[in-house]
């Protein structure tokens, strides 16, 4: 636990330590609140008098899409292009250590930047009263939501030593994640495809299983895909790391 956390620590400082962080969290913050207030008609015919953050957390998947590669792809390419990776395998840590470690920097950067969003609960929670409950569940799988993209992001990172490589090929996987789960998709599939393999690629969309987070009902089986598939990817990382360093 000691070393994950001087890993942590240590990728934590890198974001700040540029301008770079407080870039993305800024661009974060001014599209979050574009596509809630402005596309997302918060004030509209739709929206007055609702009382809900539906339009707010409807945006993150698309949000996460272009934000989160961009977090992700310096984890391990960056290291690899400097030649840091050398050191830090010979460090007295593990693999698993070193990769949890920077994940839940990434993770925590990107919470970081998720919290910084408190002015839209603010708002429509002047504006009426919305049920605090679903918006917390809102937050709590938007941010678990979050990993899973970052969990890809950072598997992706470790295979290149290219960052613009490793955030256009986690940018494609995402996009994959996203649209197999999207109504237009599903009716193209339904076209042609059978019924169990429309089903089987739904299953992996992160649309269908975040919307139900998003509306306030914490299923286990939604907490369940995403947590395997950071594991999954996490592992796979693991096990590139571990290749290249027999190499």
């Amino acid at each position: 636990m000691k070393h994950m956390l001087s890993i942590f620590k240590r990728e934590l400082r890198g974001y700040f330590a540029t301008p770079v962080a407080y870039v993305f969290i800024v661009v974060f913050l001014v599209l979050a609140g574009v596509f809630t207030f402005q596309f997302g008609q918060l004030y509209g015919p739709e929206g007055q008098g609702q009382a809900s953050l539906r339009a707010f957390f409807g945006w993150h998947p698309w949000l996460y899409l272009f934000f989160i590669p961009a977090v992700s792809m310096r984890l391990w390419a960056e290291e690899r292009k400097t030649g840091t990776i050398e050191l830090l395998m010979t460090l007295p840590i593990t693999m698993s250590q070193a990769v949890l470690g920077k994940f839940l920097a990434a993770w925590f950067f990107t919470g970081i930047a998720l919290l910084l969003t408190f002015p839209v609960w603010v708002t429509v929670t002047y504006l009426g009263e919305p049920d605090h409950g679903a918006i917390i569940a809102g937050y709590i799988g938007s941010l678990i939501m979050a990993g899973g993209f970052l969990a890809i992001g950072a598997c992706i990172s470790s295979l290149t030593k290219n960052q613009v490589i490793a955030l256009v090929v986690t940018f494609v996987i995402c996009l994959f994640f996203l649209l197999s789960g999207h109504p237009d998709s599903l009716d193209f599939l339904r076209g042609w495809a059978p019924g169990v393999l429309v089903d089987t690629i739904s299953s992996f969309s992160f649309l269908t299983h975040f919307e139900a987070l998003s509306k306030g009902v914490i299923d286990v089986r939604n907490l369940i895909f995403f947590f395997s598939l950071m594991a999954f990817f996490l592992f796979a990382n693991g096990l590139i790391l571990d290749q290249k360093k027999a190499d």
